[in-house]
């Protein structure tokens, strides 16, 4: 608050509605059958990704848009290129009050309340008039500039770090496949149901405990960790609430299996219940270790057998069976660990909640909304709040 007390030197700051400094352009809509990936300018309808791709464009680059309609009605965009603005889409007129980036990053910070004013009756929709009487304060343009300047170095440096983890994933994808992969004949190969050991269903009946209970929205496809559980007992448990966990076991969503759901089970979740969609693979630790089945469930052909292996359209889903029909190298115990320690290193990098670039980049985001609330904080004293 010093830094933005010495950035204004006194000036005090003047608050208009947004109307009344700009004007909320509503685009046009284009048939599907006009657009073409080939062409070059982006097309915005009912989100922030293209709809496609048209000839022409009716907004000019460094331009705000905010969706109005659809599920993400009340989001805020900008586009740094010319592009061609549907009916689902408002545009805000550039001004010579305001600097436009300077806008965009004010009104991220009112995304809260244009959503909250988004009429839901029918198809989502947000009305021009709640845009146009939002109050946004008016500083000078040189003001304006500089918090752009400070807050464009913070979306910069998350930017960055965004590239990095995503090169760091490819980094790990790569070496994940080059590690797990063997030459024919330089070790046994097994099938997952060969190297797996039996596992058990509760007996509910027989039971007046409560457990957790891990469904298929349990666990978080990023980062494959268990983010987050119902308590059930005999008395509410799901019929789906079947399978018991031991630690170490790995389990992976045989229900829209391309969604990737699929975890190692810590101590935490040592002991509690599972859904019937997870297919649980205990490790028979004489021959593998269990972190050797995780990098291999995850591995590029398992995914690939899997597209092969699943049935049906509306419910995709492949077997338990199948699942353990997966066949993969067996090699020493100590040439498992070895090649293991490697993954685990990629692993922590890219995907702990904990350590590495995604908790960086969580506290650079953070940070940003931090700063970006503090700088763009004025006092409103001659408009209505």
């Amino acid at each position: 608050m010093n830094y933005l007390k010495k950035l204004l030197k006194g000036v005090e700051v003047e608050w208009k509605t947004l109307g009344e400094v700009s004007k909320v352009l509503r685009g046009r809509r284009l048939t599907r059958d006009m657009l073409t990936p080939d062409e070059k300018y982006p097309v915005f309808h009912g989100g922030l990704e293209p709809l496609g791709f048209y000839s022409e464009y009716n907004r000019p680059a460094n331009t705000v848009m905010i969706i109005n309609v659809g599920a993400s009605a009340g989001t805020v965009g900008f586009s740094n290129d010319d592009f061609w603005s549907s009916d689902g889409c408002f545009c805000l007129e550039h001004s010579e009050l305001l600097n436009n980036k300077f806008l965009y990053y004010f009104l991220i910070g009112e995304q809260h309340f244009l959503k909250s004013r988004v009429r839901v009756a029918g198809i989502p929709t947000l009305d021009n008039f709640v845009v146009e009487k939002l109050p946004i304060p008016i500083p000078p343009l040189n003001i304006q500039k500089e918090i752009v300047r400070i807050l464009d170095k913070f979306t910069e440096l998350t930017a960055e770090l965004t590239s990095e983890l995503t090169a760091r994933k490819k980094q790990y994808s790569y070496y994940r496949e080059q590690l797990l992969s063997f030459e024919d004949g330089e070790v046994e190969w097994k099938t997952l149901g060969e190297v797996v050991l039996s596992t058990s269903n509760i007996r509910w009946k027989d039971t007046l405990k409560s457990f957790r209970y891990i469904d298929l929205t349990s666990v978080c496809r990023d980062k494959n960790v268990i983010i987050e559980t119902i308590e059930i007992n005999k008395d509410n448990a799901p019929s789906r609430a079947q399978k018991l966990l031991l630690k170490n076991d790995v389990i992976f969503a045989t229900t829209r299996p391309t969604q990737q759901r699929l975890c190692l089970i810590t101590e935490d979740y040592s002991g509690e219940v599972a859904s019937t969609g997870y297919c649980v693979l205990r490790a028979n630790t004489n021959v593998i270790l269990p972190k050797w089945i995780y990098f291999w469930i995850t591995s590029n052909q398992f995914k690939n057998y899997v597209e092969e292996n699943q049935s049906g359209s509306a419910y995709p889903a492949i077997s338990d069976a199948k699942v353990k029909e997966f066949q993969i190298p067996i090699p020493s115990l100590e040439e498992q660990e070895r090649i293991v320690s490697i993954l685990d290193k990629f692993d922590i990098l890219t995907t702990s909640i904990s350590e590495g670039l995604p908790k960086e980049i969580e506290l650079r985001k953070k940070q940003y909304e931090y700063y970006r609330d503090l700088l763009l904080t004025f006092p409103k004293n001659n408009i209505e709040s």
